[in-house]
């Protein structure tokens, strides 16, 4: 289910956000979802953006047939508007961490998929039509600072939860 098993983070440092029946294609959304993983909420805003313009391109993985090479990738497209509903979801994330007290500046994109959610039909005479539908699913962390950067070493925090024990 998850890639990483929930126990081995602490909730509290945690934080989560779902956006249900998103009216975006989830093809479109998995793909997106799979680029955003491991990577930080504020560069993934950018990024997000920079999809909207046109000027980034999200590569394709797995539904990639028939789909044209883009500068400096296989296959690859601009799903502008699977981007804007995901960067919704992603700034609700920011949010509900912030609410929580974590660091809006360092947090990581730990889990990311999407999900197929209910199509209903199309409303009028498309002739049984139905719509796209997906369910966006993201939690964030805090990253902790690598062990010996300068950030650590001047942290007071740090130094203080150490001499206790």
């Amino acid at each position: 289910m998850y890639k990483y098993s929930m126990q081995d983070y602490n909730q509290a440092t945690m934080a989560k956000a779902v956006g249900v029946s998103l009216p975006i294609s989830m093809k479109h959304s998995r793909e997106i979802c799979e680029f955003v993983k491991h990577k930080n909420v504020q560069k993934v805003k950018v990024m997000l953006d920079k999809v909207q313009e046109t000027e980034l391109a999200i590569p394709f993985t797995r539904f990639n047939k028939n789909i044209g090479h883009k500068p400096g990738m296989a296959a690859g497209r601009y799903p502008v508007k699977a981007a804007a509903e995901i960067k919704k979801v992603v700034e609700n994330v920011e949010a509900n961490a912030q609410f929580k007290g974590l660091n809006v500046n360092s947090l990581v994109i730990v889990h990311a998929c999407a999900k197929l959610a209910p199509r209903p039909f199309r409303f009028g005479r498309q002739r049984g039509r139905k719509m796209r539908r997906a369910h966006v699913e993201i939690i964030v962390r805090e990253s902790e600072p690598k062990k010996g950067s300068k950030e650590d070493k001047h942290n007071p925090i740090k130094k203080q939860s150490a001499q206790k024990p």
